[in-house]
């Protein structure tokens, strides 16, 4: 049994290990690949926008269509009332086709006006257009320089990245299934990445709450799994500090002079 708690416990300090390490080439990286992505998200909602914008515009170029078809549809009917009118048997016909008439007309005038105020939308939905379009340029560049920058500090570091994941992959096949789904919550939820930590000073190496003497005995034997009461973090071993000796301090004797 002790063997076999002891091998869990290696083969999680290997992969705490290795995780660590892998910490540390990200950390070198910094916030860059966040920033990256954030921009990607940022370009993407602008060219959403300027989908919408190019949409609106073709709506109102149709809605201008429309209304040109209109105006000449009641040019026609215009005209075609007024050689009735030529023709009428008496003034209720006339007044009649003349109220028409009339009704044509201010259809007309509507629709020019309402031509007049869509090529005004145009112009307006234009800018913005064109507004859009330059601040997604000047994104696309920074997208551009921080995605050199990240290309450059990963071809660093790509090497010993790939060879800290293969281990990762092997050393995971030997840690136990159920453990290995604890340890990768604990490190999802921990800031500095640590699931696996040593008691350092008589404290816990992940939250540095004290751990009482009896439990630093068990942790030192490896007979069972022991987690921190307070945060959660597997125990691996204890080290123990050893505090060098002060040396001694010598009493001065003194030496009484005779008389002569």
């Amino acid at each position: 049994m002790e063997n076999t708690i002891e091998k869990k416990l290696q083969a999680l300090e290997k992969l705490q290990e290795i995780d660590s390490n892998l910490d540390g080439i990200k950390k070198v990286r910094g916030a860059l690949p966040e920033e990256v992505r954030d921009l990607e998200d940022e370009i993407a909602g602008y060219n959403t926008r300027l989908e919408k914008f190019n949409d609106d515009l073709k709506s109102i170029e149709d809605d201008i269509t429309n209304k040109k078809t209109a105006i000449k549809d009641s040019e026609k009917l215009i005209k075609k009332y007024n050689e009735q009118q030529m023709n009428v048997r008496n003034n209720r016909e006339y007044d009649a086709i003349t109220k028409e008439m009339e009704l044509q007309a201010l259809e007309i005038q509507i629709s020019e006006k309402r031509i007049k105020e869509a090529f005004i939308k145009i112009e307006a939905k234009k800018e913005e257009i064109k507004e859009t379009e330059v601040q997604a340029g000047e994104r696309k560049k920074d997208l551009k320089v921080k995605h050199e920058e990240l290309k450059q500090i990963i071809s660093e570091s790509e090497g010993d990245e790939n060879k800290l994941l293969d281990k990762r992959k092997k050393a995971t096949k030997d840690v136990d299934d159920r453990l290995l789904v604890a340890y990768d919550k604990l490190r999802g939820n921990a800031r500095n990445g640590l699931a696996v930590v040593s008691v350092k000073r008589a404290a816990c190496g992940g939250c540095f709450n004290i751990v009482p003497p009896q439990r630093q005995a068990d942790i030192k034997e490896r007979k069972k799994i022991i987690v921190c009461e307070h945060c959660g973090r597997i125990f691996s071993d204890v080290e123990f500090v050893i505090e060098k000796e002060k040396p001694k301090r010598t009493r001065r004797t003194t030496v009484k002079k005779k008389k002569v």
